[in-house]
């Protein structure tokens, strides 16, 4: 790793600490001695200046053991169910392991459509910034009693970074049971070996990962990936690193290498621009020629009806709607001025061409550069 990225870490002030049900449990219930090593290394990081909001898995784990269940059961409700016996052990435990040296804690439980919503996310930001200036360690989960599919975050792997998003963090630290990304399934290959540094997440990267989720989680290595493709398409750099570890989270803020670090886009992406590329759910997606994506990838241009081939979905005015070129990835994502119906009309035509096409030409741009971010670089 080269000096600015270990800078990067060392001089971080907002970190998102995320926790994983591997770590986290153990056979009879809560894995006390990880919760206790975390809760403390935690504390002194906050007694040396830092903020740290803390991700946490478990509360469906601890449920299934203290029920007694085989299993994490298949149907939303027993997970749920599942999940409410754990919570209130979940969070006792924590608020103990924290007493011990003078911290408090809070429960933030969320669920996607909190964050979608533009007032509520600015509300659950506003809650969280005070009690990081209270210095009360917040504690946050995804709400599963109540999630349903449609608004479910899908794992706390994904939830870590909407978080470190929001939160505009320095750093967000993924602490499992598995030493970082390796080039093949360690548990399985003896010839695979630990990738420390990641500079690009190309397809490749995600081979790698596989989509192997452990018996109580619901996040594999894949999951990791995807969440550190967020957090660093928008300048936030993220380590996956063995949590159970001793001094783990002490040893990474002391210029140890552990895991895998995730190099940042050396651009960040501003709050609004972060909000809109990685919370809000697409409504439909826009094909785009590969003039149009260097445009706005390399040019930072706006998107123009000129560089549309195709229109996927039923959206209106003002929906946030993803585009891509025909084969590639998801490039990014905007607020659109036209409706599917008259994108679909005026693709291809140049600006002047609108007016004609549709009786008026409210906007030159299908999606004006102020509310567009790209969320993949790369072509």
């Amino acid at each position: 790793m080269n000096d600015a990225n270990q800078n990067k870490i060392i001089n971080a002030k907002r970190v998102v600490i995320k926790i994983g049900s591997g770590i986290l449990t153990q056979d009879d219930g809560l894995n006390l001695t990880v919760v206790r090593s975390v809760s403390r290394q935690i504390c002194q990081l906050i007694d040396q200046g830092m903020e740290i909001l803390l991700v946490s898995s478990g509360a469906m784990a601890a449920g299934i053991r203290k029920i007694g269940l085989a299993k994490r059961p298949d149907e939303t409700p027993g997970r749920q169910a599942a999940s409410a016996v754990g919570q209130a052990g979940l969070m006792m435990t924590y608020e103990k392991a924290f007493a011990k040296h003078n911290k408090k804690v809070a429960q933030i439980l969320l669920t996607s459509s909190d964050l979608s919503n533009r007032t509520r996310y600015l509300n659950a930001c506003n809650t969280l910034y005070t009690l990081l200036s209270w210095k009360i360690v917040p504690i946050i989960n995804e709400n599963d009693t109540v999630v349903v599919e449609e608004i479910q975050f899908g794992d706390n792997d994904n939830l870590s970074a909407m978080i470190a998003l929001m939160m505009d963090a320095d750093l967000l630290i993924n602490l499992t049971d598995i030493d970082g990304l390796f080039t093949a399934d360690p548990r399985t290959d003896p010839d695979a070996e630990l990738i420390p540094e990641i500079l690009t997440i190309g397809k490749n990267i995600e081979t790698f990962a596989g989509d192997i989720p452990g018996a109580l989680g619901t996040g594999g290595m894949l999951s990791k990936i995807k969440a550190a493709r967020k957090v660093t398409a928008a300048g936030i750099p993220m380590i996956i690193a063995r949590g159970d570890r001793k001094d783990i989270l002490k040893r990474i803020f002391s210029g140890q290498h552990h895991g895998t670090y995730f190099t940042p886009s050396k651009e960040k992406l501003a709050f609004k621009k972060r909000w809109l590329a990685f919370t809000v759910k697409s409504k439909g997606t826009i094909i785009i020629d590969d003039g149009a994506a260097a445009a706005v990838l390399k040019g930072g241009k706006s998107l123009l009806p000129s560089g549309i081939v195709d229109v996927k979905g039923d959206f209106g005015v003002g929906s946030p709607v993803e585009f891509k070129t025909i084969d590639g990835p998801i490039l990014g994502k905007g607020l659109v001025n036209y409706s599917a119906s008259d994108i679909i009309k005026i693709m291809g035509l140049k600006s002047s061409g609108i007016k004609a096409c549709l009786g008026d030409k409210p906007y030159d741009e299908v999606i004006h550069r102020d509310n567009l971010a790209v969320t993949n670089h790369y072509l």
